[in-house]
């Protein structure tokens, strides 16, 4: 029998445990943030099964920044939307 792939899912939760020492060593708030980072990829594990040409880890760290610029991009819209009230206002 030959062997099978593992699921991206899988692959996953193995660099997930892979850093469990390295978050270990992490200040408590910096845990929060890996824990939040890693919460990022996974919502992202279902479009990661179509980067098989990218080793996984990079497809979970992409998946990252696409939430952390997303973010980004609603806080630029924000700030601008706020320019706009003061210079209505004012």
């Amino acid at each position: 029998m030959g062997r099978t792939i593992p699921s991206v899912t899988q692959v996953f939760y193995q660099e997930e445990q892979a850093l469990a020492r390295f978050r270990r060593a992490l200040r408590r708030s910096d845990q929060l943030v890996l824990d939040e980072l890693l919460s990022y990829a996974r919502q992202h594990i279902a479009a990661a099964t179509y980067a098989t040409h990218v080793l996984p880890m990079e497809t979970f760290l992409i998946a990252m920044l696409l939430e952390e610029h997303k973010q980004v991009q609603r806080l630029r819209d924000e700030v601008e939307r706020l320019k706009q009230e003061m210079n209505a206002t004012g």
